[in-house]
């Protein structure tokens, strides 16, 4: 399970991801709306797996982001950003398409090992309650166009244009509206 904390986050999150889409060629430019975020738990507690679904210049983004405690070694071009949280202290936070932690995740939940993460919200050192899910993520088996050898690379577009294709893939679900946004190939 998640746990959300009653905190501050400097800068916080919609900054972070705003300032660093401004530097992406395939982000194009215009305001964020949120659509919506899913987590999936990192079995070794170590690093927060965040994604988030928003619209920018009239395009759905799937962006699936790390948080680490310490700087990821020979991953500073995937960095985007830091950002200090007012319980856990800084945090680096890492573009997740090239995270091995984060792709990991998908590989598990592709292959019907993890389920999306429910969320605890936790004041000080005591759970308050849960965070109903916005968006919920299921696995679905491909179109039989789709399989090919069994392989296990995990496809994370960052622009849902077209669904991705593989043997395996996830469907995000939120506000009447649905993307498929991985596959395993």
């Amino acid at each position: 399970m998640a746990i959300i904390y009653d905190a501050t986050l400097t800068p916080d999150k919609p900054t972070l991801i705003g300032s660093w889409l401004d530097g992406m060629p395939w982000a194009g430019e215009g305001p964020d709306e949120i659509l919506g975020t899913y987590r999936f738990d990192d079995p070794k507690g170590e690093v927060g797996v965040e994604v988030f679904l928003l619209r920018r210049a009239g395009r759905l983004h799937h962006l699936p982001l790390t948080y680490r405690g310490a700087p990821l070694p020979h991953h500073g071009e995937h960095l985007v950003g830091t950002l200090e949280h007012s319980v856990l202290g800084p945090r680096w936070v890492y573009d997740g398409t090239a995270d091995e932690v984060a792709l990991d995740c998908f590989r598990r939940a592709l292959n019907g090992e993890q389920e999306q993460a429910e969320l605890e919200i936790w004041e000080d050192d005591r759970r308050v309650g849960r965070r109903p899910q916005k968006v919920l993520v299921t696995r679905e088996a491909g179109v039989e166009s789709d399989i090919g050898e069994p392989g296990d690379r995990v496809l994370l577009p960052r622009v849902l244009e077209s669904e991705p294709r593989g043997r395996w893939r996830l469907r995000a679900r939120w506000d009447g509206e649905e993307a498929v946004v991985a596959a395993l190939s």
